[in-house]
């Protein structure tokens, strides 16, 4: 079975026990918290995965680290850590958050620029893109990249929208190529 598959396994079940206890919100930021934990600290799945260490040890490893997280969460790790799979602990994360973002209808978006976009422009780009994409909200993280010459290079899950200045003259150039041809 591959691990994508697993993971959202994982992901839903933790999406069920979320919708039964009203706690998805909860559950959302501080499993950002925890995959941000895991993103940060590589180091954090090899200690849980090393044949050195028991199992109980590991657990309360988890029970000490994750003292302010929801049981869930850290049953979930512990789990993990009882399977063997403690290395999919930040997919499953995302997973759970894909989920919980598809109920309540939320998109999460991806916008390199130039420069820090200001709240206005924020807010904006964030009305357009929920009308445009038929969402109720869309959460926007901000990517400064100083590659860029200008525009936005949007990500919304699978579609990208490129309205930058390098594919804007690439497009004028495939033009004038394909215009020369005739």
């Amino acid at each position: 079975m591959s691990v994508n598959v697993v993971a959202k396994r994982y992901a839903e079940a933790l999406f069920q026990i979320g919708v039964e206890k009203n706690t998805l919100d909860t559950l959302v930021a501080q499993g950002k918290q925890v995959k941000e934990i895991f993103d940060q600290n590589e180091d954090l799945t090899v200690y849980l995965m090393h044949p050195g260490l028991t199992e109980a040890d590991k657990k309360s490893f988890i029970d000490q680290t994750f003292q302010n997280v929801e049981a869930v969460i850290v049953n979930t790790l512990k789990l993990l850590v009882e399977r063997q799979r403690i290395e999919l602990a930040p997919s499953i994360i995302e997973n759970f958050i894909q989920l919980v973002n598809d109920e309540q209808g939320i998109a999460e978006v991806v916008v390199q620029s130039v420069r820090e976009l200001s709240e206005t422009e924020k807010k904006d780009l964030e009305g357009k893109l929920a009308s445009r994409f038929d969402k109720k909200a869309v959460h926007i993280t901000n990517v400064v990249n100083r590659d860029l010459l200008g525009g936005l290079h949007i990500r919304i899950g699978n579609t990208i929208i490129d309205g930058t200045i390098v594919n804007k003259l690439h497009r004028i150039e495939r033009q004038i190529t394909t215009a020369n041809k005739q």
